[in-house]
């Protein structure tokens, strides 16, 4: 078990991590080399020999392995990032990068998103150190960067280019499952990620005439791309049942003595009351427009009008998503991939999710795990190039009334110090038996 110092050492880990500004803003505008160098320092004190590598000066990746007692299994991927998303200090009870211990709560943004599993690793690792535990399989750490924009100058350079430094994985972990979700009666659920939707981040681009506002003018881009806007917006998407959703919902139904009645999911969502938000966004594909840009002067007519909308597949939607927004955006609309990355789905009745299972329910016998699908994405998209099937495991604690999925990205984020050290259990008694 981990020991008595890893549990101080995940607290003070985590608040370290906050007070230094990863913020990524996209574009590039991010270093998240001073928080790479704060992990390989204590990886290095730890025993091991953490690699610093970088595709952009100041966006740092750390790599790690830990030899396990077992040569000829297969290696286990354990990552997460170190950019986090912008925060606004004047929106927050307590200033985003302050990392401040009030109250037995970290405050900070990355507190759940995910400077917090990145700590628990951390403490892990240090406390296998200093009682000479090795696991069973081989270990990859990876700290990574740009997970919070394009992962072009984390995850993606670290697959793309460096392969070799993850051979033999077969399996990753990292952020976004084994969480305490309260049900609102009583039941305490821990659901753990077994899938992704893809990411499909699009860029429309709607032409016409450009001219005088005062003037008729059937050809206004602006018009054109609003329809689009309006009519991807409205769109209501089809049913589609992944393997993991639907176990997803057959467990959520036993747990609740519900029939799972699949020819209607919406009436079976409904019967699953709070517990329906585990699985309401990932039953169907989803495209919500998110961004515009259209002219520069209130009395002229642009010749072209811009728009961003967030798109995110199924496994197996691809070619549905491409051929209803090929339809919704019609013959004045083109549009492109800003950004497009795979759907991932794993299996759930794999001996690694038996483990995360079992390691859950030792540390909270009261809890119920159930298999999920995340309806965004992580680095688990890059490191499946290599093979490597990747599931949500990151384990909290959480109290009633705290809302760990709206902290993520949000105002106040924030985590309960038992919170993490229920974590480093976790994850301690998961890794040593993986």
């Amino acid at each position: 078990m981990a020991d008595p110092q890893a549990l101080d050492e995940v607290v003070e880990f985590t608040s370290g991590l906050i007070r230094i500004d990863t913020t990524n803003r996209g574009g590039g505008d991010c270093r998240e080399r001073p928080a790479a160098e704060y992990a390989a320092e204590r990886l290095a004190g730890a025993g091991l020999e953490p690699r610093l590598l970088e595709r952009t000066r100041g966006r740092t990746n750390v790599v790690a392995r830990i030899p396990g007692t077992d040569p000829s299994a297969d290696a286990l991927l354990v990552h997460g990032h170190l950019d986090v998303v912008p925060a606004e200090a004047a929106d927050w009870s307590v200033h985003p990068f302050s990392g401040e211990v009030r109250d037995g709560v970290v405050w900070g943004r990355g507190a759940v998103d995910m400077k917090n599993m990145d700590a628990m690793i951390l403490a892990v690792v240090r406390s296998w150190a200093r009682q000479g535990v090795r696991p069973r399989r081989d270990l990859v750490i990876a700290f990574t960067a740009d997970e919070e924009a394009s992962a072009e100058d984390g995850s993606g350079f670290l697959a793309d280019d460096h392969p070799e430094l993850f051979e033999g994985c077969t399996e990753g972990i990292s952020e976004s499952g084994a969480f305490t979700f309260h049900d609102g009666a009583g039941r305490q659920i821990y659901p753990i990620a077994a899938g992704e939707r893809g990411t499909g981040w699009l860029k429309l681009t709607a032409r016409g005439r450009a001219g005088h506002g005062s003037k008729v003018n059937e050809e206004n881009a602006v018009t054109r791309l609003a329809a689009a806007v309006t009519r991807i917006g409205e769109h209501e998407w089809p049913l589609r049942l992944t393997p993991t959703v639907r176990a997803a919902l057959t467990e959520l139904a036993a747990l609740y003595g519900i029939e799972p009645d699949f020819r209607d999911v919406d009436r079976l969502l409904e019967k699953l009351g709070p517990a329906a938000k585990l699985v309401e966004a990932t039953v169907r594909n989803s495209a919500n427009p998110t961004m515009l840009d259209a002219g520069y002067k209130v009395n002229v007519i642009p010749g072209e009008a811009v728009a961003h909308v967030d798109g995110r597949y199924l496994p197996g939607g691809e070619g549905e998503f491409t051929a209803t927004l090929d339809r919704l955006t019609g013959p004045d609309v083109a549009w492109e991939f800003a950004h497009h990355e795979v759907a991932l789905e794993a299996p759930v009745d794999a001996r690694l999710f038996g483990l995360m299972r079992d390691a859950v329910r030792e540390f909270a016998p009261e809890g119920h795990v159930v298999p999920y699908c995340m309806s965004g994405g992580t680095d688990a998209k890059q490191f499946s190039r290599l093979g490597i099937t990747g599931y949500g495991f990151a384990p909290l604690k959480l109290p009633e009334g705290l809302d760990y999925q709206a902290l993520f990205h949000g105002v106040d984020e924030r985590v309960p110090v038992e919170a993490l050290h229920f974590g480093v259990r976790v994850l301690d008694r998961f890794l040593r038996t993986a």
